[in-house]
């Protein structure tokens, strides 16, 4: 028979199952999951500020430039301007704009560096190029492939 729980009870139940979290977290933070997210993170925020300078600061001047010096980020379509009691009410499609850009080179950019990343990994992986040393696990799947080759030589004949 179910007998009823009393609060004590529950109250262990409940520190169980909070301990049983923590534990949880610690594995996942000790896996180094957490410490690669963070990485990430703190290195993507730097990237950020790096790209606004590049927008902002050498993209867009030569632009204003080519457009008799419009600043993309003050275009705005007003739908009620500001009076004494409201504030204006616009669209501001020239800063929605200035984001698109910050996205395409961001996009462009992350491209760029992936694409460099892969290149230098599939060299490294290559087996038969001298300039990049081989990973260990690479070389070692690589020798048990020629050993293989060579027993099979043999067993054929």
């Amino acid at each position: 028979m179910l007998e009823k729980m009393t609060f004590s009870d529950e109250v262990i139940i409940n520190k169980l199952n909070i301990m049983k979290l923590f534990k949880e977290f610690k594995d996942f933070a000790v896996k180094g999951n957490m410490i690669d997210m963070a990485i990430g993170i703190i290195i993507g925020a730097s990237f950020n500020a790096v790209i606004n300078v590049l927008v902002k600061n050498i993209i867009l001047p030569p632009l204003s430039l080519l457009s008799d010096g419009i600043n993309f980020q003050e275009k705005k379509l007003i739908l009620r301007s500001a009076t004494e009691t409201t504030s204006q009410v616009s669209i501001d499609y020239g800063l929605f704009a200035e984001t698109i850009l910050d996205f395409l080179i961001v996009g462009f950019t992350i491209f760029i560096v992936v694409k460099f990343i892969n290149k230098l990994k599939t060299k490294a992986d290559d087996v038969k190029d001298e300039t990049v040393p081989t990973p260990a696990d690479i070389q070692l799947l690589s020798d048990i492939k020629e050993l293989l080759e060579v027993q099979n030589q043999k067993l054929s004949k």
